[in-house]
């Protein structure tokens, strides 16, 4: 048992260091969230945005500047968390797998990356609660930071995999950037006419936007909506996990070692040229000299 705490605490170590030599995600973490945030509630216009919450069956009337601000929040916990967890898998494919390869138990690494992952969602979705409550009072600021919480962990667990996967920094980037992007635009009524489409219960933070919604304007919990995000949270982890154990895996063929010799065969010997003699000279030939 101690021997498993122990790798288990040096895993994790190494991945939290490697998430605090990324000084650009902190900067986001500090500067991102609030300014993105703010914007969104001082740039949109408080009209009242009539919306039926499926996740109450509640028809709301939100001001569109506190909804766009809820859903701003989502957008800067997703893609700092699927940032950092990408940048970190990314950049430390190579270290993972001399670990790996040096008998390091794959195990105990990714649940040091779930262990930085829930640390980090955690922090940036208390930060990003703590922001928009200074703006306005959600009604529910817990089941808020949990919405968050839970979203940071899909994205997060995407990044992973998008690590593991992708061969170029700028390509992971795209790819985060843009899923959330569409993902939580299309959601929001205030941007989107089709908000209420049956489609939109597919994307990835439907069940975190559903409860970050009744979080600010209802008082009725939603635990199933919650549910319903871990659910992609878990099958989000699992192509993370695939992606890492096919990244640390071993290159090496097989069988390396060259086939031994037969005991009582000689090493064959390759036969030797023969010598011709040199062509000697016809009497015709000396009698021409």
């Amino acid at each position: 048992m101690r021997f498993h705490l122990t790798r288990f605490a040096l895993a994790t170590g190494f991945a939290l260091t490697e998430h605090g030599r990324n000084r650009f995600a902190m900067v986001l973490v500090i500067l991102f969230v609030p300014l993105w945030t703010t914007l969104a509630y001082l740039a949109m216009p408080d009209t009242p945005a009539h919306m039926q919450l499926h996740a109450t069956g509640e028809t709301l009337a939100p001001r569109g500047n506190e909804l766009t601000e809820i859903s701003g929040a989502l957008n800067a916990v997703t893609l700092i968390t699927g940032f950092m967890m990408f940048a970190a898998t990314f950049s430390g494919s190579r270290f993972d797998r001399r670990l790996a390869m040096a008998g390091y138990p794959r195990a105990h690494l990714v649940l040091a990356k779930v262990t930085a992952l829930a640390l980090i969602s955690a922090a940036v979705a208390a930060y990003a609660t703590a922001v928009t409550c200074l703006a306005w009072t959600p009604r529910q600021p817990l089941l808020l930071a949990a919405a968050l919480f839970s979203a940071g962990l899909t994205y997060g667990a995407l990044g992973v995999g998008f690590g593991s996967v992708l061969r170029r920094e700028v390509e992971g980037m795209f790819a985060i950037v843009m899923t959330s992007i569409i993902d939580l635009a299309l959601q929001n009524p205030v941007t989107s006419s089709g908000a209420d489409n049956p489609v939109m219960r597919y994307l990835p933070s439907y069940g975190a936007m559903q409860a970050s919604t009744a979080a600010g304007f209802s008082t009725s919990p939603v635990p199933r909506y919650l549910a319903i995000q871990l659910t992609w949270f878990a099958g989000a982890a699992l192509i993370a996990l695939v992606g890492f154990r096919r990244s640390t895996r071993s290159t090496l063929p097989v069988n390396t070692r060259s086939p031994e010799p037969v005991p009582g065969s000689g090493t064959p010997s390759l036969p030797l040229p023969r010598r011709t003699a040199a062509p000697s000279a016809s009497v015709s030939d000396t009698e021409a000299l």
